[in-house]
């Protein structure tokens, strides 16, 4: 099973904050506050008509975008894998806001399985999908294979940590080179009900989170750039199987 301890009650709002450290060949790193959702993809947040534009999760948002539902694109995705899987799938992501969204990173945990599917997005609209099979401590190794920083290329080892139960939600990302790592991202928050209490708490104290995901990503963009930081041609992009 890749989630060890207790489910938190979903679907859930998981506050922490972000962090990305890069070291090569110039240092920056920074923290932010931010929100995410965790929910099941079998029962997916009914929310009141007045707080629906703050959380919508739409399948044109994941995997190949055809649905019928998300859960539905992530088996296609996993059967062209060699996965057949139909169990409670877990899913951590950005939820629209006034009709926005941008999530660098979704991770979807098959509770039943030794899977975790980790999709990626860039800000050229482009995703891809790496299915990874965690250890007993939650870390899983894999290939870079997907444009996705506009100063580092395709190439380099991704190393992941997954941490879900009911204190704690974490996501762990580093990109090495050699033995040598590169960049590190993370997210590491508390999960809670998603009550319309909290749902608004969130909102207001952090508001138009996916725009202010995108925003930032752009601003560390510019800020690296204008220190010269290399940038790295983008290769064509082409959809894997079973995104397309």
């Amino acid at each position: 099973m890749t989630v060890v301890g207790e489910i938190p009650t979903l679907p859930a709002i998981v506050t922490g904050f972000v962090r990305h450290g890069r070291s090569v060949p110039i240092r920056h790193a920074f923290r932010h506050r931010m929100y995410q959702w965790l929910v099941d993809l079998d029962d997916l947040p009914r929310l009141p008509r007045y707080l629906r534009p703050l959380a919508r999760f739409e399948v044109r948002d994941h995997l190949n975008g055809r649905g019928p539902t998300i859960k539905a694109s992530l088996e296609r995705f996993l059967a062209s894998q060699g996965v057949q899987y139909d169990g409670r799938v877990l899913m951590l992501a950005n939820a629209r806001v006034f009709g926005y969204v941008f999530d660098p990173i979704t991770v979807f945990w098959c509770v039943d399985s030794p899977y975790v599917v980790a999709e990626v997005h860039n800000t050229y609209g482009e995703r891809h999908a790496y299915l990874l099979a965690p250890d007993a401590d939650g870390t899983a190794e894999t290939a870079k294979a997907f444009y996705v920083s506009p100063f580092n290329d395709v190439s380099g080892d991704y190393h992941l940590r997954f941490e879900l139960n009911r204190e704690r939600v974490r996501v762990e990302v580093s990109l090495s080179h050699g033995s040598r790592a590169t960049f590190g991202a993370s997210f590491d928050g508390v999960p809670r009900p998603a009550t319309r209490r909290a749902m608004l708490a969130a909102a207001v104290r952090m508001p138009l989170m996916p725009q202010r995901v995108s925003a930032l990503i752009r601003l560390h963009g510019v800020w690296l750039w204008a220190r010269r930081l290399r940038v790295r041609k983008r290769p064509a992009h082409s959809l894997q199987e079973g995104l397309r």
